[in-house]
């Protein structure tokens, strides 16, 4: 499976320790040019820059030929990342911002977020403990609703039981 990423779920993934769960769970991962710059800036957590600065083979690098329109979207790395996607015919394209994913499933774009990727993770037994994940979300002030952490336990909850 081919995804592409938005800077959100490779930044939050490597501040949590669960960067490791992409190769297992994708074939590859490919972000834009303008994502990388963007996840090399000062301002970026230092532990993400250093994992960018010497990238596993699964991850890879590649500006889109054509960007979307920008009319809904105000960052350039959502705008490349949802492009790269459609370019490159891509299975998913791993998103947390919702204009973007809004966007993104207009153009048919299959979209997956930071919290679906751990989940998928967990449901396929590569992350042990969702919920001790979900609570090291929270403390790094990742922006994602109670509702939606609650729902996507349940949802693994669910998953683990009907096994």
């Amino acid at each position: 499976m081919l995804v592409v990423s938005d800077a959100s779920p490779i930044n939050v993934l490597i501040r949590i320790g669960q960067i490791d769960v992409l190769p297992a769970l994708f074939k590859s991962v490919v972000i834009p040019t303008s994502v990388a710059e963007e996840m090399t800036r000062p301002a970026t957590p230092q532990m993400v820059q250093d994992w960018m600065a010497r990238p596993p083979e699964w991850f890879t690098v590649r500006a889109p030929h054509v960007t979307v329109n920008p009319t809904m979207l105000r960052h350039r790395g959502e705008r490349d990342a949802i492009s790269l996607a459609q370019e490159i015919h891509a299975d998913a394209l791993l998103l947390d911002e919702e204009k973007a994913r809004a966007e993104a499933l207009a153009l048919g774009v299959a979209v997956i977020g930071t919290v679906g990727v751990l989940q998928r993770a967990a449901d396929q037994g590569l992350i042990a403990n969702l919920q001790a994940v979900y609570d090291e979300l929270r403390q790094i002030k990742f922006h994602v609703s109670e509702k939606i952490l609650h729902d996507s336990l349940a949802r693994h909850r669910a998953f683990k039981q009907a096994r």
